[in-house]
């Protein structure tokens, strides 16, 4: 059940407003779905205009795919024998730390040309008064020396990594000496900046995970692959579960291939936390933003625009025609994260957007351009250190 907590109008009348509340993973076992995350899906053959431009496109990512895979083959050994040189080029400690507090969060950050941007070190800054410990690392290449000082003010421990295994290996990188640094650890947040925002307060989404007890919970749940949560925005909840996802990252097998680090990370973390019998929960779950779609014409006319197999094959009537476009979207899961992001990110009130939507599309989505309609008025990180960041990380705002 969602909480219920209330609101004021504008004439200050009491206004019932719904809050965040959790959903338990779908339980579908993935299956064969599981080795195909992250690949390509083919077009429906009826579609003939599209099908060379979407042929081709398969073909240069099945390449780029396989040229990768086949790159860690050769590389993965070596790092395993010892080869990999050292991790961790530098640790300092932070100017914000509490001893007192049991929440830990580990902020991975990656920029081109190693800048920190004004709206990372709000995010930092938001970790921090939601009573996190916040650890600091950064995969990039090199770390201009003044924006490295001004993410160290911000947080309890500054770490800069070399940039092996994307998010993951950072977070096995530090765990280590996360548990030994806060042994009394309650709360392990992984997070990254990946994501644009906050558009919205975060903080009834972490009153709703702490009120959830002991746990690994997450904002959005994909059932591409299988059921998990998106790793962008994770936290586990009790020290048994902080235990035992550590040791989950511990003995992860790393990699150079990010779908292999995607397919032993992302996609298992789930179902191995299931496994030691903890709790597994999304805010957003793919079922009710499936459902949330669909129930809106507007946004019903919106998923066949973007996706054409999603047309019937004839006409139907409408309750006929929701239900096929259901299934297929069952049958056949998108990236929440992209293909609902009208829905996600207006409506449902997700408080982060995730960049890649803004800076590259990837799926070709029509209408991204407005996504500055979806940010509310004087929103916790405002637009233009937004637009800025944008622009630090090499692309101009979608318009």
């Amino acid at each position: 059940m969602r909480r219920v907590v209330t609101g004021a109008d504008k004439e200050g009348a009491a206004v019932p407003m719904v809050g965040p509340s959790l959903t338990d993973l779908a339980d579908i076992e993935p299956g064969a779905r599981r080795w195909l995350h992250g690949l390509p899906g083919l077009p429906r053959l009826r579609h003939w205009p599209q099908l060379a431009k979407e042929l081709g496109r398969l073909s240069r990512r099945a390449a780029e795919r396989l040229g990768e895979v086949a790159r860690a083959a050769v590389l993965d050994p070596a790092m395993r024998l010892g080869i990999r040189p050292e991790p961790l080029l530098r640790v300092e400690p932070g100017g914000r730390s509490d001893p007192a507090r049991k929440g830990v969060a580990l902020f991975v950050h990656f920029s081109p040309d190693g800048r920190i941007s004004r709206m990372v070190r709000r995010q930092l800054e938001t970790y921090d008064r939601l009573g996190f410990e916040t650890v600091f690392l950064s995969n990039a290449p090199r770390i201009a020396e003044a924006d490295w000082q001004e993410a160290r003010a911000r947080v309890a421990l500054a770490v800069h990594r070399r940039n092996f295994a994307l998010d993951f290996g950072a977070w096995q990188d530090v765990a280590p000496l996360v548990l030994r640094r806060w042994p009394q650890a309650e709360e392990l947040l992984l997070v990254n900046d990946s994501v644009l925002g906050p558009i919205r307060p975060l903080d009834p989404v972490f009153a709703a995970m702490r009120a959830a007890g002991p746990g690994v919970f997450g904002l959005l749940e994909s059932i591409q692959g299988g059921p998990h949560l998106q790793s962008w925005f994770l936290l586990a909840r009790g020290r048994e579960v902080v235990a035992d996802l550590v040791a989950f990252l511990a003995a992860l097998r790393l990699s150079v291939s990010k779908w292999h680090v995607v397919q032993r990370g992302e996609l298992r973390l789930a179902r191995a936390m299931r496994q030691r019998g903890h709790r597994v929960a999304a805010v957003y779950s793919y079922a009710a933003l499936l459902e949330r779609a669909l129930s809106d014409p507007a946004e019903r006319a919106y998923l066949a625009a973007a996706l054409p197999w999603l047309e019937p094959r004839r006409a139907l009537p409408e309750a006929e025609a929701v239900a096929a476009m259901r299934l297929r979207l069952l049958r056949r899961p998108v990236n929440p994260a992209r293909l609902f992001w009208r829905v996600l990110y207006g409506p449902a009130g997700c408080p982060l957007i995730k960049t890649e939507l803004i800076r590259r599309n990837p799926g070709r989505l029509p209408g991204v351009e407005v996504w500055r309609e979806l940010v509310p008025p004087d929103p916790p990180c405002p637009l233009p250190e937004i637009e800025a960041h944008l622009r630090l990380m090499g692309a101009a705002p979608a318009r």
